[in-house]
């Protein structure tokens, strides 16, 4: 698999962690969340997507999708909603929460990670879980820009478990970390805990692809391709070029048309349709990041005339580049 490419995927959609709860429970216990389009405004400014996880420090729980899977969690053991799917984590399988999350305007001014204890269904600021409660959970939040462009999020489950394993101890002690910084609350704990989620999200999306079965379809599969992940690695180091079907065939091995089957076998568009996208997204992040113009942002994806980078902008994402930055800036202020 080409992790240069994952990377940059990674960079250009701006994963980025924040935002965490300390849990403990006790006895029958459902904590419900909402989905993520719900979430995001609430929890992350200026975010398309947020996925939620949780790490279990201690005890045991469940975790499962309202009338889809669910699995039982053990110590040391994550799970993640990388679709953002509403989902319930309790203390046995098939119960349901209360997924009103508006009790969470009321601490934002709360240093975090917050500390919460769930007693049945309700919510309540708790100090420090002490040795008698049954379960200890860190949740976790990463965001991440959907639009117009997101190759990975689609290859991914509604639902991903990591189990802990001896080879992947460190995980573990991820979680023990968490849990001692939300006790601590230590200045620089929660930009600790951010880059550390980062670099989980990034560890399970790595073994999720070297499970894969050999015939998978989609993203993850597509770099562990031989043809198809070298075709990615090009256009991704340089996304700017004039690159043709013919010479991303003859760079590769395969001639323009077997790339061409190929690509959308495993994507689901060719080669040069996947460009242009990828191209918008790289655009969306400079017209957040940066005041360079529109004019300056075309060329450094990729386009030599202003007008048709508009075109294929508006195209992808149903407004002008202009307009779709004072919106985001808009959203960023409010």
């Amino acid at each position: 698999m080409s992790q240069d490419t994952l990377s940059d995927v990674l960079q250009g959609v701006r994963l980025r962690g924040a935002v965490f709860f300390s849990i403990s429970a006790s006895s029958d216990w459902a904590a419900e969340a909402p989905s993520a389009r719900e979430l995001a405004p609430l929890l992350m400014r200026g975010v398309d997507h947020v996925i939620e996880y949780h790490a279990v420090a201690q005890g045991s729980c469940w975790a499962g999708i309202p009338g889809g899977p669910s699995v039982q969690l053990f110590a040391g053991d994550v799970v993640m909603f990388p679709h953002g799917d509403a989902h319930v984590v309790s203390s046995a399988p098939g119960m349901r929460g209360d997924s009103d999350f508006n009790w969470y305007a009321d601490m934002e001014a709360e240093r975090l990670p917050l500390r919460l204890a769930y007693i049945g269904q309700n919510v309540l600021r708790a100090a420090p879980p002490d040795s008698e409660v049954d379960t200890s959970i860190v949740c976790g939040f990463l965001g991440c820009d959907l639009q117009p462009f997101n190759p990975l999020i689609e290859s991914l489950p509604r639902m991903l478990h990591l189990r802990a394993t001896d080879e992947d101890a460190w995980i573990a002690k991820f979680t023990q970390q968490a849990v001692a910084e939300s006790h601590a609350q230590r200045a620089g704990g929660e930009a600790m805990l951010a880059r550390m989620s980062e670099m989980m999200f990034v560890d399970a999306v790595r073994r999720y692809a070297d499970h894969l079965p050999a015939q998978s379809a989609g993203w993850l599969a597509g770099l562990r391709d031989r043809f198809v992940g070298r075709a990615l690695a090009l256009m991704h180091a340089q996304p700017a070029r004039d690159w043709t079907l013919d010479e991303l065939g003859r760079l590769v091995g395969l001639s323009r048309s077997a790339l061409h089957e190929r690509f959308v076998l495993m994507l689901g568009m060719p080669p040069i349709q996947y460009l242009t996208q990828w191209r918008m997204q790289r655009a969306a992040r400079l017209l957040i990041e940066t005041r360079d113009t529109v004019a300056t942002i075309a060329l450094e994806v990729g386009y030599d005339s202003e007008a048709a980078f508009v075109r294929a902008f508006k195209r992808l994402v149903g407004k002008p580049p202009g307009a779709w930055r004072r919106e985001r800036d808009a959203h960023a202020v409010a």
